[in-house]
């Protein structure tokens, strides 16, 4: 996967394309798994092994599990509106699938797999966990000094937006083709042996 990070000005043809598709949609498909199984054992552990509330040293101060439920998002934002979430992790869950049909780079293949894999995994909390449908706490369990509570899911959700920021800056994109900005010359040198007689507009 280190064919879209290259400074490499050649892009690749779309025969080629084509031919690492099948590829590139099992990548998708191997992380997209990866991160929603990850995340729910993990959470299927918590939960038969914790209580709620509980709080177990891992490498003290650094890392702690603590097992809470939380009905809103990062920082327990919007707790009164848990079915927001529901709908909008069911809607950017839908919009990555669409954009399976552009795929062509090994890395968007990484970074939309972890962001579906996170997203389906706490999609699946809200829709099946206590207290109703779609009304579910999501469990976290990771606590960090001075940070949110929270979880695999989250992680898998974050490092996808910020592989996908920086495919982005790097002008990678999700066909596996490289947008690289031309400078624009400070001015145009005259052309030798005199006038070629085109006129200029004033």
């Amino acid at each position: 996967m280190t064919d879209d990070f290259t400074d490499d000005a050649s892009q690749p043809e779309p025969g080629s394309r084509r031919k690492r598709r099948p590829a590139v949609l099992w990548l998708f498909a191997g992380f997209a798994v990866f991160a929603y199984a990850f995340d729910q054992l993990t959470k299927l552990w918590v939960t038969s092994t914790m209580t709620e509330g509980e709080r177990i040293p891992v490498l003290p101060p650094l890392l702690h599990w603590y097992y809470i439920r939380n009905s809103g998002a990062a920082f327990s934002i919007g707790e009164n509106v848990t079915w927001i979430f529901t709908i909008v992790m069911a809607a950017v869950s839908i919009a990555i699938l669409f954009q399976l049909r552009r795929l062509g780079s090994a890395w968007w293949a990484l970074s939309l797999g972890l962001l579906l894999g996170g997203a389906l995994g706490n999609l699946t909390d809200r829709l099946f966990r206590e207290p109703s449908f779609a009304m579910g706490h999501v469990v976290d369990f990771i606590q960090l000094p001075n940070f949110a509570i929270f979880n695999i899911a989250d992680s898998a959700v974050v490092s996808g937006v910020a592989i996908i920021c920086l495919l982005t800056l790097r002008g990678v994109g999700m066909d596996g083709s490289r947008h690289v900005q031309t400078p624009k010359p400070s001015g145009e040198a005259k052309p030798a042996g005199g006038s070629t007689g085109e006129s200029t507009s004033e």
